[in-house]
């Protein structure tokens, strides 16, 4: 029996839990909030959907009650204030610092064997915050963005292409934000053919602008952060760990000397299994990319450097 709590019953997570039970990734999803009544009201309304979609997974919703969430597999932390219009994610480490500090070290009394998912903004550098408070094993802390960011990338792609983005491959790597991510161009593809043989260097840059914006511009649309994909992306993170599924994903993860950076967590390539991630990939960057990559690692240590003038960590 597998078990995954989701923490913050939020559009994010509420989409995150969702997706996990409608495709049954999960045998048992928890999702806890501390409102009174959200996670459990969202976890009835889901509940009362398995006959029409036809899934057997239990969800159940919990107002800060942890010991609900014992034994949990992997737990994902959404907890936080959202983005408004016109906000960076960085604006947003002071509240979210100490609620994601707060719910990790909550967990891990229930579940010190879990995983943690972290998808709270800003994702790069509350990932780093979790890992350093817990103290976990760094292969057992993975942030989602890299995931979305990819999977945004696709879509944009497909856009330009005119295809099914389910036949676009392609990765973004860096950090979680809209101006330090790096869509990889040079190993993007349809069908196996890369794509800068099907667009014109305009269309591509174009697809890498409205990628590294994506985020935003649907913060600008909705007034408030994103939801549907970065749920999905989260459950999919779930999934490759969870089933020990071996997929490559853009992840962010602790490095030690990979990509030439240390003491940071940021989005590179990694294996997802059992356990957490297992491996990093090297993509051997070109010259361009490796500019590209330190630029964006400079900025999430800058953003990581507040975590110490709040005395976060």
């Amino acid at each position: 029996m597998s078990k995954v709590t989701v923490v913050g019953a939020g559009n994010v997570g509420a989409t995150c839990a969702n997706v996990l039970a409608f495709k049954k990734i999960a045998d048992e999803v928890v999702m806890l909030d501390v409102k009174e009544g959200v996670a459990e009201g969202k976890a009835m309304d889901m509940n009362q959907t398995a006959q029409l979609l036809e899934f057997s997974s239990k969800i159940k919703g919990v107002t800060n009650d942890y010991a609900a969430t014992a034994n949990s597999d992997v737990v994902v932390i959404t907890s936080g204030i959202p983005r408004k219009p016109g906000m960076t994610r960085e604006e947003l480490i002071g509240v979210n610092a100490g609620i994601v500090k707060s719910v990790a070290e909550n967990i891990l009394k229930y579940s010190p064997n879990a995983v943690l998912v972290i998808i709270s903004n800003p994702m790069d550098t509350m990932t780093y915050l979790a890992s350093k408070v817990t103290g976990l094993p760094k292969h057992k802390v993975v942030g989602m963005g890299g995931a979305l960011d990819s999977s945004r990338f696709k879509y944009y792609l497909s856009e330009a292409l005119g295809v099914n983005p389910t036949e676009v491959e392609g990765m973004v790597i860096g950090g979680h934000g809209d101006t330090t991510m790096i869509p990889v161009t040079r190993l993007a593809t349809y069908k196996g053919i890369p794509v800068s043989e099907l667009l014109s260097k305009e269309a591509l840059d174009k697809v890498v602008a409205d990628t590294m914006v994506g985020g935003a511009t649907l913060t600008g649309l909705l007034g408030t952060s994103a939801w549907y994909a970065p749920g999905a992306a989260g459950a999919s993170v779930v999934e490759a760990i969870l089933h020990d599924q071996k997929k490559v994903i853009p992840c962010c993860v602790a490095l030690d000397g990979e990509y030439g950076q240390s003491d940071i967590c940021i989005g590179v390539p990694v294996v997802l299994g059992k356990g957490g991630w297992e491996k990093i990939i090297d993509l051997k960057l070109t010259a361009d990319e490796k500019e590209k990559f330190e630029a964006s690692a400079a900025a999430v240590h800058k953003t990581n450097s507040v975590l110490k003038e709040i005395k976060a960590i």
